[in-house]
């Protein structure tokens, strides 16, 4: 059947971001979001991404300084079938869809993979600033 890209209208803390941002492995994401409660309020437009009605990932996107700042996770099932290549994708249509022109991510010093997901961001056209940031120009 494909993957679907559904936004979130006032998104909250659930079981999925739970699951699949709370409970990543130490280093991915802030720590903080192992501290927020069911229901709770979460910044940012957020997007699930599913896979025959089944949640296999989430997109996020802020708008900070004119550009796209995006983060994405994969549930690790779902991993090296395509979601995270179709999640950036998406994240990159709602940037171009507000003008923007830029897209970053960071990946912490302390992901347990940075090197991988570096190189990974790095084939799909963003480059690494010595801060630690991966920026790529949004083209179309």
């Amino acid at each position: 059947m494909g993957l679907g890209w559904m936004r979130e209208r006032a998104a909250v803390w659930d079981a999925g971001k739970a699951r699949l941002v709370g409970e990543a492995p130490v280093g991915v994401f802030d720590a903080r979001y192992r501290e927020l409660a069911a229901g709770a309020p979460v910044p940012g437009e957020w997007w699930r991404v599913e896979e025959d009605g089944r949640l296999v990932g989430y997109g996020w996107l802020e708008v900070v300084w004119g550009d796209a700042e995006v983060l994405f996770v994969v549930d690790p099932e779902a991993r090296g079938k395509g979601a995270g290549s179709f999640a950036l994708e998406r994240l990159g249509e709602e940037a171009r869809a507000r003008g923007l022109r830029y897209l970053y991510n960071t990946v912490r010093p302390t992901h347990p993979e940075r090197e991988r997901l570096t190189a990974w961001l790095t084939k799909r056209g963003f480059r690494p600033a010595e801060d630690g940031s991966l920026r790529a120009p949004l083209k179309g």
